[in-house]
């Protein structure tokens, strides 16, 4: 199943890199093909506007792939930190950081990216901002509790006796060991940012038309329901591809990395 989920995240890397140069304009009218069916010249038909659905779905995977992959590293690059130093320094810091971190986590994720999304306006940009700010609690919250682990081991007590400054020990010794926990759990977060993403563009809090996105084809396919049902078919079967995808790659990776398992 790992493998089948690389094989469906290298497909979606592609469609996002590679398919808006062969599929053309997302933008592009064709008001003589208005809600036309799958044809020799537009595979998966067109939209209300008379737009290629396959260069929409193109276009809406780089989007996707932009705010999942930039809003994870984001998270990762604010929460790494903040764990690393509550599980380190333990105490009044920890108890602090903590506090603040649980306030913040019991707010939804999602329903706290539309609030920062709505406070910020619609925008990819702004999209990219809310998702990664609902991410980082959960980032801080299991680099925190590998950081409490790692700190008990002879390795890094060693490093403490020997008077090596915290700075140190926390990138050079605690850090590098949680690698393989940072990658599964960037994994897992890539498909949420994914996914809301969508729900955000839909609610018209992010990508505005008529930039495509995934978000925004399921919104103007509701009119159209009754007409033309795969207009919402299409980028809802890619949406659930696609997160399915990261999903399996990483909980094969989880297994992989397993140190029980090695």
């Amino acid at each position: 199943m790992a493998v089948i989920g690389a094989v469906m995240v290298v497909v979606f890397l592609g469609v996002a890199l590679i398919g808006p140069y062969v599929a053309g304009s997302s933008t592009r009218l064709g008001l003589t093909d208005i809600l036309a069916g799958p044809s020799g010249a537009h595979w998966l038909g067109t939209d209300d506007l008379g737009r290629d659905v396959v260069a929409r779905i193109c276009n809406g995977a780089r989007v996707s792939l932009l705010a999942g992959v930039v809003s994870s590293a984001l998270a990762m690059a604010v929460g790494v930190p903040v764990g690393l130093a509550a599980g380190y320094f333990r105490g009044w810091t920890d108890s602090v950081l903590m506090r603040i971190n649980d306030v913040v986590l019991s707010f939804p994720y999602l329903i706290f990216a539309v609030g920062m999304a709505a406070i910020l306006g619609p925008s990819l940009h702004n999209v990219i901002i809310a998702l990664a700010v609902a991410e980082v609690p959960s980032v801080i919250r299991v680099v925190r509790g590998e950081t409490l682990v790692l700190r008990q081991q002879d390795f890094v007590q060693a490093a403490v006796a020997d008077g090596t400054r915290d700075l140190a020990i926390m990138w050079r010794s605690i850090l590098p060991n949680m690698t393989n926990t940072l990658i599964v759990k960037a994994t897992v977060a890539v498909p949420a940012g994914i996914l809301g993403e969508a729900a955000l563009s839909f609610l018209g809090l992010g990508v505005q038309p008529p930039q495509a996105s995934w978000g925004v084809m399921l919104t103007s396919a509701q009119q159209f329901l009754a007409q033309d049902p795969l207009l919402a078919v299409f980028p809802g079967v890619a949406i659930a591809l696609t997160t399915l995808g990261f999903n399996l790659l990483g909980d094969g990776l989880r297994d992989v990395l397993d140190p029980r398992e090695l």
